[in-house]
């Protein structure tokens, strides 16, 4: 079959749940996320099982993630943040943090196949999601674990990895970081611009939430395909704040066909709390400063988890509306169109620090009634709640499978 073809095929068999019943929202919220293919790109689960182990197939209160959870809110694909620190990188660390969390999201699936399946492509999500299954694809976040070696690159793809968030909170071998005072590489290292051109040959999406302006830059101007920001609100709302999305990039990233997945984390989405964390960042970083320091000279260490508490206990998460988010969505659509937006919740990764009424992965059917509230139709939101993505990602995908035909017709 053409593969054109096939991925038009792939698209339209995922937005025929929706689209036969309404050109407009008839349905209600709780049916509408029933129906539509939901694919949340960014949720924290693999960490907090690695710090403390909990059978998510089981409800699990204080978790924002668990099956019954999900199924409760429509969700269909989970990408499982295998999520490793700069202190993991640079104790030598990440690489084994990594394939503990894969092994977890395993050992999961394992224990409960009736419930959980892994998703390694976008052509299984008809088939897999039988029998009210929850898919859990992998992404990961950091590109520490990939160390020196490109190869690793392909071995964590035969593990599961669909997508790689090149950087996190501190420049690495890789990116520099947004939250990084100190750009040793003013945007991608040059290893770093060889992991973006493999995982653009086998296939792997190129996630560009966390880095700074000049690394997403250099990656668009690199990548052959599409690519995301996996978890990510808009500067717009947060001036100064580079963590989020510029305009200019956002309109990039949906230049090049890529989608932004829009994270509902409170630093991110309130002015005041994004305010706060860089501050913290600015602070905090000057301790580890001291305290590396001091060190070397014998003096006396500051206490770095004492300090996160009295300075969290003095700027408290403000309460914030779904309409904060909602005003997100509103803002993306009518920059970058309907067609490159989705949804990085980042669920059980912002410690409880989340919007009225999107507290866990129960909670998508309120975000569906928001959108419906602002007059978007079936159509619509079932693009935004995952068809967007599922596009991209199809086209990916398609991209490496044509490189590789190419490559093997010429030998």
């Amino acid at each position: 079959m053409n593969k054109q073809l096939s991925v038009t095929i792939v698209i339209a068999l995922l937005l025929n749940t929706v689209s036969t019943v309404a050109n407009t929202t008839q349905l209600t919220a709780k049916e509408l996320a029933k129906k539509a293919i939901i694919v949340d790109t960014h949720i924290d689960a693999p960490s907090k099982l690695l710090a403390e182990w909990r059978d998510l197939g089981s409800i699990t209160p204080n978790r924002e993630f668990d099956y019954s959870s999900a199924y409760s809110g429509g969700l269909n694909v989970a990408f499982m943040s295998i999520y490793t620190s700069a202190s993991d990188d640079q104790q030598g660390k990440a690489k084994q943090n990594a394939h503990i969390q894969i092994d977890s999201i395993e050992a999961l699936i394992a224990r409960h196949p009736d419930k959980f399946g892994l998703l390694t492509s976008p052509k299984d999500i008809e088939t897999l999601t039988a029998g009210n299954r929850v898919l859990l694809a992998l992404g990961m976040e950091n590109g520490a674990p990939i160390e020196d070696d490109i190869n690793q690159v392909g071995k964590f793809f035969k593990r599961g990895i669909r997508y790689i968030t090149l950087a996190h909170s501190a420049s690495n071998r890789i990116s520099d970081s947004s939250y990084d005072p100190q750009r040793q590489w003013s945007g991608l290292s040059p290893f770093g611009k060889n992991v973006v051109s493999e995982m653009n040959r086998i296939g792997m999406i190129v996630d560009v939430s966390h880095l700074s302006d000049k690394a997403v830059k250099d990656v668009l101007l690199l990548s052959k395909v599409p690519v995301i920001a996996s978890h990510s609100a808009f500067r717009h709302f947060t001036p100064g704040f580079e963590r989020n999305i510029s305009d200019e990039l956002a309109l990039a990233i949906a230049a090049k066909g890529g989608v932004i997945q829009i994270s509902f984390g409170i630093p991110f989405i309130n002015r005041k709390s994004a305010d706060d964390l860089q501050t913290f960042f600015k602070e905090k970083a000057a301790i580890t400063k001291r305290n590396q320091v001091a060190s070397v000279s014998g003096t006396e260490l500051i206490d770095e988890k004492l300090f996160d508490k009295k300075w969290w206990d003095k700027h408290p998460i403000p309460v914030t509306p779904i309409d904060a988010v909602l005003n997100q969505f509103d803002y993306a659509i009518k920059l970058v169109g309907i067609d490159h937006v989705g949804i990085g919740s980042d669920f059980d990764g912002v410690q409880g620090a989340l919007p009225e009424g999107l507290k866990s992965v129960a909670d998508y059917p309120n975000l569906v009634a928001g959108l419906q509230s602002r007059g978007y139709n079936d159509e619509q939101i079932t693009k935004l709640l995952g068809g967007n993505f599922i596009r991209v990602w199809t086209e990916i995908e398609s991209g490496a499978e044509k490189a590789s035909f190419a490559s093997s017709s010429v030998m």
